[in-house]
C-alpha cells in the first residue's frame, strides 16, 4: 500500500524530518479504487490532546524513565485490587470543555472494574488519576510544564509530577517539579535536603541522579527496576540449577569411579585366588 504524507493545516512538512512529533494514519480510497495510507504529521495540539492510534515519538531516555516508573509503581500498588498504573493511555475528563490528555504515567485508585482501556473515562469509571507523572520531551516542553499544570489543576488531579528535561548549551538538564492540589490551586512541592520529592499517593521518594530517575522507599532504600531484578533472579536461579547439575554430575562420576575401583579390586582378588588355586594344583601334580 502506498504511503502519502498529508500536510497539516496546509503546511508543507520538512522533507528531512516530516514527523518531528509523530504521525496519525488513515486509509483513504482513491476514485480509481486504489487504497492509500495517509500519514499526517502531529502538531503540538495533537501532542497535548492525542487520539487513540497516534504514533508519538519519544527518545530512549523518555521510554526508560517511563518503564522504570511503571514497574516500580505497579509493584507498589500490587496489593491494592482497586488500583492501577497506566502508561501512555488517554484520559478523558468529566469536564466537558477539556479534551482528553495522554499522560505518560497515571496512578488511579477506587476502581470499580479493570478493563483494557485505550481511553480511561473519568465520567464512565467515576474516578480520576490521583497521580500523574509526565516525562518532558524537550521539543514539546511547554505542554508539560505550562499548559498541563493549568489543565490538570482544572480537572482536579491531586498530584502532578514533572520530570523536566531541557537542553542548555547542548547539554541535557534534568530537574524534578511536583505539585499538590489545594483549594487555591496547585502548590509546588518542596524537596528534601537530598533533592528528593515525596510522592504521597504511592509512598515513595523520587530522585534524579546523573542520567537516571531513581525511586526510594519510605526508609530511604533504593527501589530497583523490578524487570532487572527479575532478570537477575532468573539468571541466578539458572546459575544455581547449572551448579547443582554440575555437582550432581561430579557426584555421579565419583560413584561410577568408586564402583569401577570396587569392581577392579574384586577382579584382582578373584585373579589372585585363581592364581593360588593353580599354584596349589601344580604343586600337587609335581609332588
Amino acid at each position: 500500500m502506498k504511503i502519502v504524507t498529508v500536510p497539516t493545516n496546509g503546511e508543507i512538512p520538512d522533507k528531512k524530518d516530516p514527523y518531528p512529533y509523530g504521525w496519525r494514519e488513515a486509509i483513504r480510497t482513491l476514485p480509481d479504487g486504489t487504497e492509500v495510507l495517509e500519514r499526517t504529521p502531529l502538531t503540538l495540539e495533537d501532542i497535548l490532546h492525542p487520539q487513540v492510534g497516534d504514533y508519538r515519538m519519544h527518545d530512549e531516555e523518555h521510554e526508560r524513565f517511563c518503564n522504570y516508573l511503571y514497574n516500580v509503581l505497579s509493584a507498589r500498588i500490587a496489593d491494592e485490587p482497586n488500583a492501577i498504573v497506566l502508561h501512555d493511555v488517554r484520559v478523558a475528563w468529566a469536564l466537558p470543555d477539556l479534551r482528553a490528555h495522554g499522560p505518560d504515567i497515571s496512578v488511579i485508585f477506587d476502581l470499580r472494574r479493570h478493563i483494557n482501556w485505550s481511553t480511561f473515562s473519568e465520567e464512565d469509571e467515576e474516578t480520576k488519576p490521583s497521580l500523574i507523572i509526565e516525562i518532558v520531551s524537550p521539543s514539546t516542553r511547554s505542554t508539560d510544564v505550562v499548559t498541563k499544570v493549568d489543565h490538570y489543576a482544572r480537572v482536579g488531579v491531586p498530584n502532578y509530577i514533572i520530570v523536566d528535561r531541557f537542553e542548555r548549551q547542548g547539554v541535557m538538564e534534568r530537574t524534578l517539579v511536583g505539585y499538590r492540589l489545594t483549594p487555591a490551586g496547585y502548590e509546588e512541592l518542596s524537596p528534601n535536603a537530598d533533592g528528593w520529592l515525596w510522592i504521597e499517593p504511592v509512598n515513595i521518594w523520587l530522585s534524579l541522579e546523573d542520567e537516571n530517575l531513581v525511586c526510594y522507599d519510605e526508609t530511604g532504600n533504593l527501589i530497583p527496576d523490578y524487570v532487572d531484578v527479575s532478570a537477575r533472579a532468573a539468571e541466578e536461579a539458572q546459575a544455581r540449577v547449572e551448579a547443582e547439575n554440575h555437582a550432581a554430575e561430579e557426584a555421579q562420576a565419583r560413584v561410577e569411579a568408586e564402583n569401577r575401583a570396587t569392581e577392579e579390586a574384586q577382579a584382582r582378588i578373584e585373579a589372585e585366588e585363581r592364581i593360588r588355586q593353580l599354584e596349589n594344583e601344580l604343586r600337587r601334580r609335581t609332588s
